[in-house]
Order: structure tokens, then C-alpha cells, then sequence
């Protein structure tokens, strides 16, 4: 069986204290929790404050985007090494607002994903088309070359380490979800484009989370389905307890 993952994007959203008593609300409410992968990802400023509060538990620390260098004149940016320093274990890469606002491309996703790993942290690679694309009947098209740029040049066993965040563009932040049907046809399709790439055992090991307005009210259904294996939660996730509310139906599943 899939690990369920259950990740929080805070976005810009949070001072460093607030983001502190957000993360010590989580972690109080996720004390119990067994099966499921709890994942939170505050800004850069409070990542170090945050990892102090998660040192420990059973709450992931992932940072909201990383530099595919090393060190250097990139002002703004943070690397590998920094993240992995506090404690991080995940860091989220390409979510759609990265390419919406500032320039990411196929091949910066594809360059952060190999350094990620080259560190030994995990990627959770954020893939999902525009409203436009889908009704312009572009959907799996675009879904494939995210897919296929993500993992260009990606060995077997670091894909098996990576994770996969299907978010339709329409749904993020907007309180519009894809129907449960929707989701999962396209979380299928996205599972068929890895399967194409690394073979059947390697699609069926990874896990794919749905973003796009999940919330309590909506994530059993979601989560029910099969080839839906978690959330990237925006909104849901600044409160703990509507974020424990989406953990405990994937713990429930």
C-alpha cells in the first residue's frame, strides 16, 4: 500500500511567531497519528523556528522551493545544504504559482528535482494544468510534459524517492474542487505517464497527492479514491484543526 502524505504549503502566509504556534497546534493534534505522512512547509524566514518545533514528532519539515546551485550571488535563494541543515525532509518544487509568477521552467523543475535528491531530501513535484488547457482539450499534453521534464535524466531509485502533487491551476485557492471523478481519471492518467517512463512497479509505488482546495468536507471522498494518495493542502492547512480534520480521513482510510 501507498504511504498516504499529507502536506501543508503555508504559502506567505504567517509571521515566524504565528507560525510557530500553528506548528506547535499540529503537531499537539498529530501526536497519534500512525499511517499517514504529516508534511508542513512554512516560509523560508520561520523554517528554522518551525523545525525546532517538529524536532522529534511525528511532523515532516519541507521548505517551499530550493536553488538548484550550490552557494552563489542568487539573491533570494536558498540552497540544498541550508535546508537540509534544519531539518527539512521534503521541499515542494514547481507548484504552479513558481511558474505562474516567477519564470519556473520544465528545466528548473528538472534541475531542482536532481539536486534535491542529490542531498538525499525528498521532491514533491507539483504538476496541473490551467482552466484554458483543460477546456482547450490540452490537459493530458501538458500533464505529460511536466511529467516527462520532472523526471528527464531521473534514475529508478530516485524517482522511487520522489513525490508527485497533481493540482489543477483552477482549483488552487479558488474554493473550486475537481470532482472526485476528476481527480481520479487524472490522477490515473498521471500514474500511466510514470508508467510509461519507469514501468509498472515504480507507478505503483509512488505516491501522488491531489491539491486544489481540499478541505474537510471534501477530502474522504477524494482520498477514497485509487490513485489518490494524499493532499497538498493550501488554505486548510493554516488552522490545525482543519488540517487534522484531512489527516485523520487519510488516517482513516
Amino acid at each position: 500500500m501507498r504511504q498516504y502524505i499529507i502536506a501543508g504549503n503555508w504559502k506567505m502566509n504567517k509571521t515566524v511567531s504565528e507560525s510557530v504556534t500553528l506548528a506547535q497546534g499540529i503537531v499537539a493534534a498529530v501526536k497519534n497519528i500512525k499511517k499517514t505522512e504529516v508534511v508542513i512547509a512554512p516560509t523560508f524566514l520561520a523554517a528554522a523556528k518551525v523545525a525546532d518545533v517538529v524536532k522529534g514528532t511525528n511532523v515532516k519539515l519541507a521548505l517551499q522551493d530550493i536553488h538548484w546551485k550550490d552557494q552563489g550571488a542568487f539573491t533570494g535563494k536558498i540552497s540544498v545544504d541550508m535546508a537540509k541543515e534544519i531539518g527539512a525532509e521534503y521541499i515542494i518544487i514547481g507548484h504552479s504559482e513558481q511558474r505562474q509568477y516567477f519564470h519556473e521552467t520544465e528545466e528548473t523543475v528538472n534541475l531542482k528535482v536532481k539536486k534535491t535528491l542529490s542531498a538525499g531530501l525528498k521532491p514533491i513535484i507539483c504538476i496541473g494544468e490551467t482552466l484554458e488547457q483543460r477546456n482547450g482539450g490540452k490537459l493530458e499534453s501538458v500533464l505529460r510534459t511536466q511529467i516527462v521534464g520532472a523526471y528527464k535524466d531521473i534514475s529508478v531509485e530516485d524517482a522511487l524517492k520522489s513525490v508527485i502533487a497533481y493540482e489543477p491551476v483552477w482549483a488552487i485557492g479558488t474554493g473550486v474542487v475537481a470532482t472526485d471523478e476528476q481527480a481520479q481519471d487524472t490522477q490515473a492518467f498521471v500514474r500511466s505517464v510514470v508508467k510509461e517512463i519507469y514501468g509498472e512497479k515504480v507507478s505503483e509505488a509512488i505516491s501522488i497527492q491531489y491539491g486544489g482546495s481540499m478541505k474537510p468536507d471534501n477530502a474522504a471522498g477524494l482520498l477514497a479514491q485509487k490513485d489518490i494518495d494524499g493532499g497538498l493542502i493550501g488554505g486548510a492547512a493554516l488552522k490545525p484543526d482543519t488540517f487534522f480534520a484531512i489527516i485523520a480521513a487519510a488516517e482513516a482510510r
